[in-house]
């Protein structure tokens, strides 16, 4: 029989055409890394990694020595006040990065039992770093841990993940979907890739589940990488988890072990790379590592042991909500002969949407929408009084993808008319999103960079941390001050790209829904074509207003005009205004050649005055244009490379690569 990696080639071989292989074959001669071990010498080095794992145990109680925590003793409290009929469960948004890190490191702490996490981007970094050497420690007191992490983006050292897998007797890491028996992959592979296997390389596990003792579980978009957590200092993501505590944890787990169990889960000890590292120098040592910011590493490890702090951070906020759902696809999505049918995923948005009353508000990453998306859209949009439908997404200066903004860009008309959205694009320097704004700053600071103790607060303007600033108003006062200093910043705002503005960039990905202030979804379904046919995701359900309500506030200020622009048409000009609009109408329509300079809508941003006191609830209010002043198609990034490759990608035909967004 076949081990994993080797039936994972086979099963590629055999879906490829006669000049696939040859091409296949002929590009892997041409590589000397891709030669892939025989059964024989997988077999020698598992077996190297399963002998070289410790046996010993730092904790002989029942508890495994688990640190008491109010953040895990939630699930005790919904379990107990749960019943066969009625289940309880307690949730929590994580809004702010460095909490939902905070969170993540107290609850492994307190595992008893087993701990289950499955990933997406699992890196090298400061976070990355910490939260491995958490499940080290939990695994030596004795906790089972498993670690599966997609193979796009698995840890890019071979070294470290042969470490990983020699470690202990405790811990278990694999590998999903690795790309020719491999656990990670340079350009060549992934070119190969393309040419022989292309559905096959962009299916991918996208979901996102950190589970403790099948009681508290956390999902959403965070992946494990600086910049989810505001701890780059170039580029970071504003995202968003869910934190459940109770009966669902269950049905994450059986989530969990589908995957685990799956045909394309290879344990790392049996992929070529690491087996290569194995046979030939045996398991190594976890390679030393010193954080880039030792002294936000240590403030972390010393806030996840303050149970005072994590009662009022985490425990305090959590709701006690209604019915809770976790729906999440499963690896047969993967499958030949599932493809093309419906996964779990789809339906239940589906059925969400389509039964809307009142509101919809959307939060993604990327407005790609697929056919059966539009459907629906276009279906509720038919209803006598259609619900009203907010999009929160990147604007071009924010995002990390440009060549997907630039597929939403060309069908904002289309979005906007047909499907009643009411768009707002995030700034790549939102001035009151929830973040730390101190951790924003590079370091060491330059000298004045910090004025003080900066802190960062929270909707209600409480300080974030103990800074000795009781009063709101001073609290807001050094707020104000942190972000001017970070603005003042000599830092470009990303190494890759240029963009108008100094300082940490911050782009959306978090992926989340409100609907009719009833039900609320947090997950890792981005809403777009590739969620829906390639990678297979999670998310959760909550049926509750006030749990609703939370979320539709958290998105709220997302949208605020120091956050994000609106979207809105152009002033239509006095003469030719109907020609302009059939020609862009027909530029739209076009896959390729999409050059008419002069598009349906563009971003606006508001602008107060004495007839505007604030700002308006929509761009359909007859006030808008004198409250709010174009900023352009591409404010943030005028004139930049990244400007100019939108355009060239809107000429050129970006709409064709839409289906695999």
């Amino acid at each position: 029989m076949p081990d994993g990696a080797e039936a994972q080639r086979q099963d590629a071989l055999h879906s490829m055409s006669t000049w696939q292989r040859i091409v296949l074959l002929t590009l892997a001669s041409l590589c000397g890394a891709c030669a892939s071990l025989s059964p024989k010498q997988h077999d020698q080095a598992a077996s190297i990694a399963i002998s070289a794992r410790s046996q010993e145990v730092d904790c002989t109680a029942a508890d495994r020595c688990a640190r008491r925590s109010p953040l895990r003793a939630l699930a005790g409290d919904a379990f107990t006040e749960s019943t066969a009929g009625q289940p309880r469960h307690y949730a929590l948004i994580l809004d702010n990065g460095e909490d939902s890190l905070l969170a993540r490191i107290n609850l492994i702490r307190s595992a008893s039992r087993h701990i289950d996490l499955q990933t997406y981007i699992f890196d090298k970094d400061d976070s990355a770093r910490l939260v491995i050497d958490e499940l080290l420690a939990a695994a030596r007191r004795g906790v089972k841990v498993r670690l599966l992490i997609d193979q796009l983006s698995a840890i890019s050292d071979p070294r470290i993940v042969a470490a990983l897998v020699g470690a202990h007797a405790n811990f278990e890491l694999r590998i999903y979907n690795p790309i020719f028996g491999m656990s990670t992959s340079n350009y060549l592979h992934y070119s190969v890739a393309a040419l022989c296997c292309f559905r096959s390389m962009n299916e991918r596990m996208h979901n996102k589940l950190l589970l403790i003792d099948s009681a508290v579980g956390i999902t959403g978009g965070r992946n494990y990488q600086d910049d989810y957590y505001d701890w780059d200092t170039t580029y970071n993501f504003r995202d968003r988890d869910v934190l459940v505590a109770g009966p669902v944890a269950r049905e994450m787990a059986h989530s969990f072990e589908l995957f685990w169990n799956a045909r394309r889960s290879v344990p790392a000890e049996r992929l070529d790379d690491i087996g290569n590292v194995l046979l030939r120098e045996g398991v190594p040592s976890l390679p030393e590592y010193t954080p880039a910011r030792p002294d936000r590493v240590s403030r972390i490890e010393a806030e996840a042991g303050d149970m005072s702090l994590i009662e009022k951070r985490f425990v305090r906020p959590a709701l006690p909500v209604g019915p809770v759902q976790f729906v999440t696809d499963t690896p047969e999505k993967h499958d030949p002969e599932h493809r093309g049918h419906a996964a779990p995923t789809a339906p239940e948005l589906t059925a969400l949407v389509s039964g809307a009353r009142e509101e919809i508000i959307l939060q993604t990453p990327y407005l790609v929408l697929s056919k059966h998306a539009q459907r629906v859209l276009e279906e509720l949009q038919r209803q006598p009084d259609p619900p009203r439908v907010i999009v929160s997404t990147n604007s071009l200066a924010a995002t990390d993808n440009p060549i997907v903004y630039s597929v939403s860009f060309k069908y904002k008309r289309r979005n906007m008319r047909r499907f009643g959205f009411e768009i707002y694009e995030l700034k790549p320097f939102p001035a009151n999103a929830p973040v730390d704004y101190e951790n924003l700053l590079p370091w060491p600071h330059p000298p004045g960079m910090v004025p003080g103790d900066p802190v960062a607060a929270s909707d209600d303007d409480e300080p974030r941390r103990d800074s000795g600033i009781d009063d709101r108003s001073e609290a807001r006062k050094v707020r104000a001050e942190t972000r001017a200093s970070l603005l003042r910043g000599s830092t470009p705002g990303n190494k890759l790209v240029s963009v108008d503005g100094v300082g940490a960039r911050m782009g959306l990905h978090a992926k989340s829904m409100v609907v009719d202030r009833r039900f609320a979804v947090i997950g890792t379904h981005n809403f777009d074509p590739r969620s829906e046919n390639y990678n297979t995701e999670g998310f959760i359900v909550i049926e509750d207003p006030a749990f609703a309500e939370a979320l539709a506030r958290s998105i709220e200020r997302d949208i605020e005009p120091e956050n994000s622009w609106i979207v809105a048409p152009r002033i239509r000009p006095l003469v030719l205004s109907g020609l302009s609009y059939t020609a862009a109408k027909v530029s739209e329509a076009m896959p390729i050649l999409d050059i008419w300079p002069w598009h349906y809508a563009t971003n606006y941003d508001y602008r107060p005055g004495p007839e505007c006191p604030g700002p308006l609830p929509s761009y359909r209010h007859p006030d808008f244009h004198n409250c709010y002043v174009p900023a352009g198609d591409f404010p943030g990034v005028r004139g930049s490379p990244k400007a100019l490759l939108a355009r060239m990608l809107l000429a050129i035909g970006a709409s064709l690569a839409s289906p695999i967004m």
